[in-house]
């Protein structure tokens, strides 16, 4: 017959105390419980993770299998210590898969079926997805609807399929990677325990002209060589609306402009910077053409000489 180590299969000291049984049996079976488990050897390993419960949870029950393992090596066939006797009983059962014949011959069985112990209570499991949101809406807050896929459990404990449809209000200045959590949203709780919370991270959407790191927003601009070299007041949008900014003379590509607090709201709220990027008008005419070589007569530049290109 094949020993069974109880105290191997709830991944517990032989001398844990019966606090650490518990907690140890409790983690397991919310992963292996067949109702809500998508482990493939679910069943089979709830049935064990029950049955090891069954017998170090009980102070007596605990004492005889102790003295029952003394009698066994790792690796070896058991058989029991001479005169051994079935031990306690009362171990009521149901389902489709019974006991093992170790349990049953030595502890009683109540019959063929595992348990699910009567007052099994779990808190259903917390469950994460991801939201995708604009700009706008984390810089002006709001509510978005969605359509949940998930599952309950009906009256014989079995999932049912359900679609939820779920109100979520977006904070204003949430930003990228925070969490939105919606408490009793997640997964259902077993024995008439609560469930779990729903867990939604944000993520933006691409817009046209921003990005945001953190709370700051980014902004390509843009400019003219004229704005550039001579300075200029441009109207620059933003999440809040456009705003008046003046472009220094001299300014070169690359140059980055602070808006401030023009990013998400917070505290403390963002910035908008703005990254200048020249733009060569093209010489499409000859009036143009002429105006570019007047230019390259009468304003010799090396670009390049500055970094010995």
């Amino acid at each position: 017959m094949e020993y069974k180590d109880y105290y191997k299969i709830l991944g517990v000291a032989r001398d844990a105390s019966g606090d650490e049984i518990k907690r140890a049996y409790k983690k397991l079976a919310r992963k292996y419980h067949p109702d809500v488990s998508k482990e493939a050897d679910a069943e089979p390993q709830f049935k064990a993770i029950n049955e090891a419960y069954q017998v170090l949870k009980d102070a007596d029950k605990r004492k005889a299998y102790d003295q029952l393992g003394s009698q066994w090596r790792e690796g070896q066939h058991f058989h029991p210590p001479p005169g051994w006797q079935a031990q306690g009983g009362g171990f009521s059962s149901e389902g489709p898969a019974g006991f093992s014949d170790f349990f049953t011959q030595f502890f009683g069985g109540g019959g063929a079926g595992f348990q699910r112990e009567q007052g099994f209570r779990m808190r259903g499991q917390d469950v994460h997805a991801i939201i995708q949101i604009s700009l706008e809406d984390a810089f002006n807050g709001g509510s978005r609807s969605l359509s949940l896929q998930g599952h309950d459990l009906d009256e014989q404990g079995r999932a049912i399929a359900r679609t939820r449809q779920l109100n979520v209000q977006i904070p204003r200045g949430i930003h990228q990677g925070q969490q939105i959590r919606l408490a009793g949203q997640g997964g259902p709780g077993l024995g008439g325990s609560p469930a779990g919370d729903l867990y939604l991270e944000v993520r933006f959407t691409p817009h046209p002209l921003f990005h945001a790191e953190g709370r700051d927003i980014f902004l390509e601009l843009p400019i003219a060589p004229w704005e550039a070299a001579l300075g200029a007041r441009i109207s620059i949008p933003t999440l809040g609306g456009r705003v008046e900014m003046a472009i220094p003379a001299s300014s070169q590509s690359g140059r980055k402009l602070r808006l401030k607090e023009r990013g998400l709201p917070g505290k403390p709220p963002g910035d908008q910077y703005l990254v200048l990027r020249i733009e060569t008008p093209p010489a499409d005419t000859e009036s143009a053409q002429e105006l570019y070589r007047r230019m390259a007569r009468e304003m010799p530049f090396d670009p390049r000489k500055a970094r010995g290109i």
